[in-house]
């Protein structure tokens, strides 16, 4: 892939997304924010596919709904083919989203129950002038439903009469019914069977080679992630711990955060599962409404140091090791002390998080801050910010 800046489609500058925790009876108080994202720079290059990995409550779908906009950006930039979207509003930002779709999580919840296959497909072909009614689309609706593997009588059903892959396909066809460019897909295959995840992940990628896609991909699964995507950025609490290729990251994870997620996937070979290094993170996660100072990982991470990890927060940076690649990015201080043996592991001491740090709800049930996690256009509950 070229690193040119011709090629960048998407270029995310600076994003944060902080929720207002507001209490009050008469008059709401801010009294704190949820840091959901807070910072995150990232670039996506045309036709490529991008995954963004974590565990749950790192901010990942969040960010994905700020790069489209359906969650304003608190702060930062984020130019989708030389425009602006964090600065569009209105009419111009309706128009604009043509251009970038979202497949969501939930494939029930995001799609009325009350319309047939049909009127959800022509909805959004309606919306931006590319039909003007239901007859005219159909050929269109066709092809659409052809593409994703569903029948053309599937028009006439509604999502209740579907399986839950086949609802997917469904959601995907939505997406691909206005001639998107970029699609954030958000966990799309955590909602399936295993047994449906393998169909859905090589159709995506059929269809990115159909249609000259570019992808950024959500998801908690390595084992999808890897599959189907070509760079990697792994997240945790709000902000970018490590990116690179896809090959790269999984032959040498340099951040300790990226070597304890790869320790826990499962390998398929008992003797190599055997002798392999299993990282186990100690204590929990931190609140994103009250995260530590300094690295963000310095309270679970076994290669802490006295000296920086607890008061100066790392920079997403290029590594300075011989045979890394110049896109390999890492948010660590020692990452390079780490890599060559200088700094060994040593035991984590837990620090109890309290539980209260987590709630959006107060005693009397008001909301104290909308939670992360809640698309309100499409109800998907999702899981985790």
């Amino acid at each position: 892939m070229s690193e040119h800046d011709d090629d960048v489609l998407l270029s995310v500058e600076g994003v944060k997304v902080h929720f207002p925790i507001k209490r009050g009876v008469i008059f709401d108080k801010t009294i704190g924010y949820v840091y959901a994202v807070d910072g995150v720079d990232l670039k996506v290059r045309r036709g490529e596919t991008y995954g963004l990995v974590g565990e749950s409550g790192c901010g990942k779908s969040t960010l994905g709904r700020a790069i489209l906009n359906l969650e304003p950006p608190t702060e930062g930039h984020v130019i989708f083919d030389g425009v602006d979207i964090a600065s569009l509003k209105g009419e111009e930002l309706r128009r604009k989203r043509q251009d970038l779709q979202m497949v969501f999580q939930d494939p029930l919840s995001s799609l009325d129950p009350r319309q047939s296959v049909e009127s959800l497909l022509v909805e959004g072909m309606k919306a931006h002038g590319l039909a003007k009614d239901a007859k005219e689309a159909r050929p269109r609706l066709r092809e659409l439903l052809s593409a994703v593997g569903l029948p053309a009588q599937a028009l006439n059903k509604y999502p209740h009469e579907f399986s839950g892959g086949q609802r997917q396909r469904i959601g995907i066809a939505r997406a691909l019914s206005v001639n998107p460019k970029f699609i954030v897909a958000d966990e799309p295959v955590s909602a399936l069977d295993v047994s449906v995840q393998a169909q859905v992940i090589n159709l995506l990628g059929d269809l990115q080679e159909e249609f000259g896609l570019t992808y950024l991909v959500v998801a908690h699964d390595l084992a999808v992630v890897r599959h189907i995507s070509d760079r990697i950025g792994v997240m945790y609490l709000g902000a970018l711990a490590e990116e690179a290729s896809a090959a790269d990251l999984y032959r040498a994870p340099l951040h300790p955060y990226t070597k304890a997620l790869l320790s826990a996937v499962p390998i398929p070979d008992p003797d190599v599962e055997d002798s392999r290094e299993q990282i186990l993170l100690t204590g929990d996660l931190p609140s994103p409404s009250n995260p530590p100072t300094g690295c963000r990982f310095h309270t679970r991470c076994p290669w802490k140091q006295d000296t920086r990890c607890d008061t100066e927060r790392p920079q997403l940076r290029v590594v300075e090791i011989d045979g890394f690649p110049a896109d390999h990015r890492v948010a660590c201080h020692w990452a390079e002390q780490i890599y060559h043996g200088e700094i060994q592991p040593h035991e984590v001491d837990p620090i109890a998080i309290d539980p209260s740090s987590f709630d959006v709800v107060d005693d009397h049930g008001t909301m104290l801050a909308e939670p992360p996690g809640v698309d309100p256009a499409s109800g998907d509950p999702g899981r985790g910010l």
